[in-house]
């Protein structure tokens, strides 16, 4: 196999570096994508009339329920007898730190984030946050999750940049030579499919589709404010259902997956395949009687 005509992954995985602190690729996409996510949604809510002042906290709660739930997906979905089999990998769990055998630390930060936790933890959140701040569960969902396939698609970049979540062996053209331990076979590096890249991609396109929906449907002013939880539906269909296929072509996270039929990563989109299906068939319907009810309001009154 002639490895020249494979693409030689190897980028450094620190953006740049301020004194003696580094900031990694990683991070740094993490915080493009929240940031990005921060100002769509506010833009959203000046689009729906929603007072900015509720808007404000909304930020925070997602920031945590993201980050708690992906750190405790990771540790109880993945590796539970590490997490839960000691103290302190218990304490590993919720601090960015690896206890060594004599009982020092170090900063390791939080090697392990699951996107799965992380939805879960954002939907609690959320649900906090509009009881809390009096805004419909609903609108809240339809408003973030238009935002999320972009978010989605900087950690997915973020993954790239760091070699992880490699794809399996192939010798398509494009595929990538990730130079880990993780990605060699036998102590060479083999080409691999460079699956952050296909989801990264996936989810800017699911992003745009649902930008355009939204547009499309403003002339009914069936945007997210209406609480259809129509864009809630189509963000967990979408990103879900191809997240479930290119699990195909990914390399296995943990031994336990080995052998399995569908891998955990497969298993845990199922559910959100089926609410997604569910939210965007409800949310069709919705639209029809809105829009009905909207055109025959018109035709009785004259407005345009």
């Amino acid at each position: 196999m002639n490895y020249l005509a494979f693409i030689d992954w190897q980028p450094h995985v620190e953006a740049f570096q301020i004194a003696s602190y580094s900031v990694r690729w990683y991070a740094l996409f993490w915080a493009v994508g929240l940031i990005a996510a921060y100002y769509i949604v506010k833009n959203l809510y000046k689009h729906e009339g929603i007072s900015l002042d509720k808007f404000d906290p909304l930020f925070l709660y997602c920031f945590f329920g993201i980050l708690i739930g992906a750190r405790l997906g990771h540790c109880l979905f993945y590796e539970p007898e590490y997490y839960l089999g000691s103290t302190n990998g218990v304490i590993e769990m919720f601090l960015p730190v690896k206890i060594q055998s004599d009982g020092s630390w170090q900063y390791h930060g939080y090697a392990g984030l699951a996107s799965h936790g992380g939805a879960l933890g954002c939907f609690i959140a959320m649900f906090i946050y509009s009881r809390r701040n009096a805004v419909r569960f609903s609108v809240v969902l339809d408003n973030v999750c238009i935002a999320t396939p972009f978010t989605a698609c900087c950690i997915r970049l973020g993954n790239l940049m760091n070699s992880e979540i490699i794809g399996s062996q192939t010798d398509v053209p494009w595929a990538f030579l990730f130079h880990t331990n993780e990605s060699m076979v036998g102590g060479a590096v083999v080409p691999r499919h460079p699956a952050q890249l296909y989801e990264a991609l996936a989810y800017f396109i699911i992003f745009i589709v649902l930008l355009i929906v939204y547009w499309r449907l403003k002339n009914y002013k069936i945007r997210s404010g209406v609480g259809t939880c129509l864009y809630f539906g189509l963000c967990l269909m979408l990103i879900f259902t191809f997240r479930f296929f290119v699990e195909f072509i990914k390399k296995e996270q943990v031994d336990f997956e080995k052998g399995m039929a569908l891998d955990m990563g497969q298993l845990l989109s199922i559910p959100f395949i089926i609410a997604g299906i569910y939210f965007t068939v409800r949310g069709i319907r919705l639209f029809r009687k809105y829009r009905n009810d909207h055109e025959s309001y018109f035709k009785a009154y004259g407005e345009s």
